[in-house]
């Protein structure tokens, strides 16, 4: 037996993507025999690849100023040769934020940009303010120190002097956007020079967010969830030009609408064709897909060569947009309609990193404080909430509350 578990140490150790895709289920029974456990930070990285030259499209940023490649990167990997390679090859920003890997992101950026000229990078974090999930709005008494500190701890482990950007991160209603002392905090940052910009990130509520945003002028950036699966798109699409007229710089994100349409990976969303899509819309000014190998990183840069949808691309989203896939819109309608007050879209969001990034790290992180240790599905004969996404939402919410049981060393975040 014990020799059966150093074969079985030592294949997890060689192969990086067989253990990516292992899964949940698989993390779930490794978790019974800790014997067999591999730390994510022992998996080895991919070692540093040539990446061929592709043509870098840039636009501006806004009123910002900034000159941007359309393609940016993405917070989802932990190979330092992934990002170095990145911006080798002409990218000049990494999306990071205070809670990616419990700060770890951020001192893998830092790592990554020394010795890298300043003004040839584009710098950015998310600070989150934790917010009552089923209102969406900050607790009363909350002041601008909440948002003060972790900045500062942020700043440390960027290791740089000031920022190009300093979001906000997931706010997700209009007052959450728009509060007081947060906003005050903000701009007594950029006053003091420690950022350049002021921007917000939202997952969900984007159009009313958006506006707000807008609105109250002290923001210069957006970040936002877009793709071509979410069921309120044209509103989102609306809200952005509105903010876009405004003046604000948009970053899109959640671009490849959850990766896959399956659990087990067997239909991969057409990332080609889901990139162009949200570049297609010129009021977008970057993206920050996720890479998790150079292969993807290779497909994002050479979607520059030609932003053009081919029939069959538009074909593959017409056909992926007609099914349930693995993305979340985080629209809330499921929330009245639960009688226990499961909080679905936070599970939901869950879910889609546990099986569309396979990031069950990720995934336990975002259940961690708000799942009760028996979820109330539990004693639901049927589900009431009926989902516009069309998910099973009993199953899945059953099915990713498992994470909580895979001892936090085991799990790639």
């Amino acid at each position: 037996m014990g020799k059966e578990i150093k074969v079985k140490i030592d294949e997890l150790k060689r192969n990086r993507r067989a253990f990516l895709r292992s899964g949940v289920t698989g993390l779930a029974a490794a978790a019974l025999a800790p014997s067999v456990i591999v730390k994510a930070e022992e998996v080895k990285a991919e070692p540093k690849k040539e990446v061929k030259k592709y043509p870098i499209i840039k636009r501006t940023l806004g009123r910002t100023g900034i000159k941007i490649p359309v393609i940016s990167m993405g917070a989802n990997s932990e190979d330092k040769a992934l990002y170095t390679a990145a911006l080798d090859a002409g990218l000049t920003h990494i999306d990071t934020g205070n809670s990616y890997l419990r700060g770890r992101h951020e001192e893998l950026v830092a790592e990554v940009i020394k010795g890298r000229p300043r003004d040839s990078l584009v710098m950015c974090t998310k600070v989150y303010v934790r917010y009552d999930q089923k209102t969406g709005l900050f607790p009363a008494g909350t002041t601008g120190e909440i948002f003060l500190k972790p900045f500062e701890e942020s700043m440390k482990r960027l290791g740089v002097k000031h920022l190009d950007i300093l979001y906000l991160h997931d706010a997700a209603r209009a007052g959450a956007a728009t509060y007081g002392p947060i906003l005050e905090t903000m701009q007594k940052i950029k006053k003091d020079g420690k950022t350049r910009f002021l921007g917000l990130s939202v997952h969900t509520n984007e159009p009313e967010v958006i506006r707000a945003a807008a609105d109250c002028k002290v923001y210069d950036v957006i970040l936002t969830s877009y793709n071509f699966k979410q069921p309120h798109v044209a509103e989102v699409k609306d809200a952005i030009a509105y903010a876009a007229k405004a003046g604000l710089g948009i970053v899109a994100m959640k671009t490849q609408a959850g990766v896959f349409l399956d659990k087990e990976q067997t239909k991969p969303i057409n990332h080609r064709a889901a990139i162009k899509w949200v570049l297609s819309d010129t009021n977008v000014h970057t993206t920050i897909p996720g890479f998790e190998n150079f292969e993807q990183m290779e497909l994002f840069l050479s979607v520059m060569g030609d932003l053009t949808l081919t029939p069959q691309e538009k074909a593959d989203l017409d056909s992926a947009k007609v099914q349930a896939g693995l993305y979340c819109a985080q629209c809330g309608e499921c929330l009245p309609q639960c009688p226990k007050g499961v909080l679905v879209p936070t599970y939901m969001r869950a879910f889609m990193y546990a099986y569309g990034y396979r990031k069950p790290g990720k995934a336990k992180e975002t259940i961690a404080e708000t799942m009760p240790a028996e979820l109330p599905c539990s004693y639901c004969s049927s589900c009431k909430v009926s989902c516009v996404m069309g998910f099973d939402v009993k199953g899945r919410l059953m099915d990713v509350a498992r994470v909580r049981n895979v001892p936090e060393e085991f799990l790639i975040a």
